[in-house]
């Protein structure tokens, strides 16, 4: 009888994203490109990080992803080349994150699979959803558990704290509403000065005095606010308090919000 190598079986799984999107993945997926941070990091906590071959110039965490995988570019930038000769089967993206238009080029021709996240649910829904995709469904509801349960114990404020957060210097941009970034403002005793505006506006030196926050939030994402910037915002509001703050903590929803309750 003629000897047959046995493989891995791999099963078509049909999903939905959290854009609505059907999907068709091999489950379970052995090369995986992921075009999102926080969510590379994840795969790698979730113990798949063997089978990410395509990472972003930025997945920074964990230090090893952009030398055990390929980088294809950035979040907004794909090296369509680079991702094509990895021949992935299954794509990791996000709405926020990445560009519609390389998205839908991608999807012509791989699995794509894309988050939505604007609330902390929404987040451990992504936990849950991609774990169980890449096969640790297991290890995704522990993870999700485990953050949601962090969020639970930190006490709710008796009086939020106005504040502003801020994202980008020339020009000021802030995180207003609809954002991931203002759901964990909310969870960390802050209420939103430019929580009447959406998303992420710019606004100028006049508008952020006229708001007077108590707190300004200078994240340390993507513009990297340091201690050399306090003074140019304290001139503008003179009595409030100038905080530097993780934006990793504020903004990733990965794993890393496995940390982010007990930084609030």
């Amino acid at each position: 009888m003629q000897s047959v190598k046995s493989e891995k079986s791999v099963i078509p799984l049909n999903i939905t994203d959290q854009m609505n999107r059907r999907v068709v993945v091999s489950f379970p997926p052995q090369r995986i490109v992921s075009l999102v941070p926080s969510q590379t990091e994840m795969l790698f906590d979730l113990g798949v990080g063997e089978r990410v071959v395509g990472v972003t110039k930025f997945c920074f965490h964990p230090a090893e992803a952009r030398t055990s995988a390929t980088v294809v570019g950035g979040t907004k930038n794909f090296n369509f080349e680079k991702i094509e000769a990895l021949k992935p089967d299954l794509i990791l993206g996000n709405k926020e994150e990445n560009y519609q238009d390389g998205i839908e080029q991608l999807a012509e021709k791989y699995p794509v699979w894309l988050s939505d996240i604007s609330t902390l649910a929404e987040a451990l829904d992504m936990i849950r959803k991609v774990g169980f995709i890449v096969g640790c469904k297991d290890r995704a509801d522990a993870l999700a558990t485990e953050i949601a349960a962090s969020f639970a114990a930190v006490a709710a404020a008796t009086a939020l704290v106005p504040a502003a957060y801020f994202i980008w210097r020339k020009p000021y941009m802030v995180a207003a509403s609809g954002t991931f970034i203002n759901d964990l403002l909310g969870r960390a005793g802050y209420s939103n000065v430019f929580s009447h505006l959406g998303r992420y506006p710019v606004v100028t030196a006049e508008q952020l005095a006229a708001a007077a926050p108590q707190q300004i939030l200078l994240s340390s994402e993507p513009y990297p606010f340091g201690e050399k910037h306090v003074a140019e915002f304290q001139a503008i509001c003179p009595s409030a308090k100038i905080r530097i703050v993780d934006g990793e903590l504020f903004s990733w929803y990965g794993s890393r919000l496995r940390h982010s309750a007990a930084y609030f």
